[in-house]
């Protein structure tokens, strides 16, 4: 059994959809083992976004597009921009358990970029943002969910947001 994190971010909160997201986890046989709001700080920000995505920010960035100089420059702005919205309003985090559970959690969330993630995912469903516009607008893409993206990365970012004694099974 794996455990993996979601983190329901502040455009989530905003539209009032905590429910829905959870309901798809929950339909896919994922069992919450531990669930939280918090409203982040920087020092947690800088925790779970930490200052070694900066390249992978601003590789995305050109990848959707961004006709950018340096991309380093392009993902510090991206990872301030990312850290500053979810410091914005309560989040959502939550533990999930069940077989393959961070393949799964991937699947169920779709694409980071909104404008790639399929159909019947929950970043195609529920948002309509892409990198791409959110570049042009000087902000990072609101994407509804945060989730872990290998189980290395699950563990880390578990560790982060929960102490052992909030997760239960």
């Amino acid at each position: 059994m794996e455990r993996t994190l979601v983190i329901i971010k502040p455009d989530g909160m905003e539209r009032n959809i905590i429910g829905d997201v959870i309901k798809r986890f929950e339909s896919a046989d994922l069992r919450i083992v531990g669930l939280k709001m918090i409203k982040a700080d920087l020092s947690l920000m800088k925790k779970h976004y930490p200052d070694s995505m900066i390249p992978i920010l601003g590789e995305k960035s050109v990848k959707a597009g961004a006709k950018v100089k340096d991309v380093n420059k392009q993902g510090k702005r991206v990872l301030g921009w990312l850290r500053k919205f979810m410091m914005s309003s309560p989040v959502v985090a939550m533990v999930l358990q069940g077989e393959n559970a961070v393949k799964k959690v991937r699947q169920i969330v779709g694409s980071t970029d909104p404008s790639e993630a399929d159909v019947g995912t929950i970043r195609a469903d529920y948002s309509n943002d892409s990198i791409a516009v959110a570049n042009a607008e000087n902000r990072t893409v609101r994407n509804i969910v945060h989730a872990s993206g290998s189980l290395d990365e699950a563990k880390k970012e578990i560790s982060i947001w929960f102490k052992d004694n909030e997760i239960f099974g």
